[in-house]
């Protein structure tokens, strides 16, 4: 289905009338940008097309709300606050969520966050006891973990080999969880930094695949002992196959409208998150390390994203919602230490929100659906691009 759609998309779509006024819109006013969309109709449009429109549409209306509140960054900054220390009111942190992930409140994140960070707390558990860890919080147990030295690599170059050996059997499972896709979208490899970029102090980056060109995940190896070999198969999963590397791949032909980039931002990580959640209930997880390595990522996405709500819902201080992070998940992210992150949280609030509600919001839309039913929802999600939440629950 998917290859089918992208074929014909490959071909181009003309400039037309709605890419004309929504490029216009984007130099106006959000309220005027608004107005301008308003004689266009959705279902006269090819599916991508008519997700540009109501995306563009919904997220210029919240912009015409965050374009009245004092003391922001404007469009250009995502109406941010220019002082990320000050206390962000109520209202326009429900706005800013809303605005790259769609129709959910910061009550209803924080209460179905917090449902989830017990549930994987619970399983978490349940894997420890499997491997005779039973002793200590669910962070101290990873923390334990993580010293282990037989789970650490000897050398950059084996981190690769076996990330290159996951992302094989990845491969062979495409077909039968996301169904017929172009060839080019599975043409990814994996290496690590070159000696030119570790001199130049590049972090890891993904090179999305193209009908003419090779994708990849060149992965940061610098700090090898971070890296448990246990950790390394989500990562294969979320940022190549079948997560970045597919989504990103096919949104790239459907070729959606920068607003509905900047509007629907949240699914892209979202899509991410759900696809190591896919590769685990395909089996890829079946060793119990890897299986904690699997639930250790999903626990730091859920954990900065209650931290996100309470620096800026609750009123946290930094040292507070640090104390939180360490507690829940033992050890940070490779890319996420947790000083850096607690910034990041300070300077860029609700997007953390954002990314781990677009998750859930596409797990929900999928549901309990296995086989041909789980595909058909799987390429009905990929073959336009991006999406807010609400158009990921009309999906089915």
């Amino acid at each position: 289905m998917i290859a089918a759609s992208t074929r014909s998309l490959a071909q181009g779509v003309p400039a037309d009338a709605l890419r004309i006024a929504l490029d216009e819109a984007q130099q106006l006013p959000p309220g005027e940008a608004l107005a301008s969309l308003a004689g266009f109709d959705p279902a006269t449009l090819a599916p991508p097309r008519r997700l540009d429109l109501v995306t563009a549409r919904a997220g210029l209306a919240i912009d015409a709300q965050l374009a009245t509140l004092p003391n922001t960054r404007g469009r250009s900054g995502g109406y941010r606050p220019i002082d990320p220390a000050a206390r962000i009111a109520p209202g326009h942190y429900a706005l800013l969520l809303r605005r790259p992930l769609g129709d959910v409140t910061p009550q209803a994140a924080q209460a179905r966050l917090t449902r989830e960070l017990a549930r994987l707390h619970a399983r978490a558990a349940q894997a420890f006891a499997a491997i005779g860890m039973t002793e200590g919080s669910i962070g101290e147990r990873y923390t334990r973990l993580w010293r282990d030295e037989r789970f650490l690599y000897p050398d950059a170059d084996a981190a690769v080999a076996d990330m290159a050996a996951l992302l094989a059997a990845a491969r062979s499972r495409v077909a039968a969880t996301i169904g017929p896709v172009p060839g080019w979208c599975t043409n990814v490899t994996v290496r690590g930094l070159s000696p030119a970029e570790l001199a130049a102090g590049r972090n890891g980056y993904r090179v999305v695949p193209t009908p003419t060109q090779r994708g990849g995940y060149i992965v940061d190896l610098r700090r090898l002992r971070d890296r448990p070999r246990w950790t390394m198969p989500s990562v294969v999963a979320h940022e190549l196959l079948p997560g970045h590397m597919i989504q990103l791949g096919l949104e790239g032909i459907a070729a959606p409208h920068p607003l509905r980039i900047d509007y629907a931002a949240s699914f892209v990580e979202g899509w991410g998150i759900y696809a190591e959640t896919l590769a685990a209930a395909d089996g890829a997880f079946a060793d119990p390390h890897a299986l904690l390595g699997h639930l250790h990522w999903l626990i730091f996405r859920v954990a900065r994203a209650l931290a996100d709500l309470g620096m800026h819902r609750d009123g946290w201080s930094r040292d507070e919602a640090r104390a939180r992070l360490v507690a829940w998940q033992g050890e940070p992210a490779y890319f996420a230490p947790f000083d850096t992150e607690v910034t990041r949280i300070a300077q860029e609030p609700a997007s953390r929100v954002g990314e781990a509600m677009a998750w859930l919001a596409i797990a929900d839309a999928v549901g309990t659906r296995r086989g041909t039913k789980r595909i058909a929802v799987h390429q009905r999600l990929l073959a336009a691009g991006r999406m807010r939440s609400e158009a990921v629950g009309n999906i089915s």
